[in-house]
């Protein structure tokens, strides 16, 4: 069973990959697993690593430069930059002024085909701009977040540093092999703690 996942299923937890809210939407049901009796969802590790590898394979279809990952929070920028630089992939780090996607008057039009949201609520502007252009939104939500005007979802925390950090790493592995750049997992020499922030 543990082949199946991306990563060591122990590597999952001590991400905290997997621990969710206080807050749940009707949204997000379906990827918990069970509620702590501190009041704070889980989600399940299967799913979440199911979620990981279709995201994973949708981006490996594209160029990097067609791909744009967005993220307003800071714990994820580390991680998004780390990406960027491995994979070319765009990224946007910090608060997402609308229209890059869709105003080619802006200095910082771009032309994207898809788009990773790191939390579909602060980097709904961005969003906003991909549905109205019609591109396929990947977002990762936590247990809070809604999933309208989304095409994937990908459940996970998408707050705390060393899930964001191996959530990138991830990605960045899986796309690098997808994309033949790399033949193995071995083959990238940056780990989990790369991403992770100190």
């Amino acid at each position: 069973m543990a082949d199946e996942f991306l990563v060591a299923q122990d590597v999952y937890l001590k991400s905290g990959i997997h621990i969710g809210t206080k807050f749940r939407t009707k949204h997000m049901a379906n990827f918990i697993y069970k509620t702590r009796p501190d009041g704070l969802s889980v989600l399940n590790l299967q799913k979440i690593n199911e979620r990981l590898g279709i995201a994973a394979n949708f981006m490996s279809q594209y160029n990097p430069e067609d791909i744009l990952v967005v993220c307003r929070r800071e714990t994820g920028w580390k991680p998004v930059k780390l990406l960027h630089k491995l994979t070319g992939i765009k990224i946007f780090a910090g608060r997402y002024p609308p229209g890059i996607l869709t105003n080619k008057a802006l200095d910082t039009y771009m032309e994207t085909k898809l788009i990773l949201v790191v939390d579909s609520w602060p980097d709904r502007n961005a969003v906003l701009d991909a549905n109205g252009i019609g591109i396929p939104v990947i977002a990762l939500c936590d247990t809070n977040n809604q999933s309208n005007e989304l095409d994937l979802v990908v459940p996970c925390n998408n707050k705390g540093k060393k899930s964001l950090g191996l959530i990138f790493y991830i990605l960045t592995k899986e796309y690098l092999k997808k994309r033949g750049v790399i033949a193995k997992d071995e083959d990238m020499k940056e780990t989990v703690d790369d991403f992770a922030e100190e």
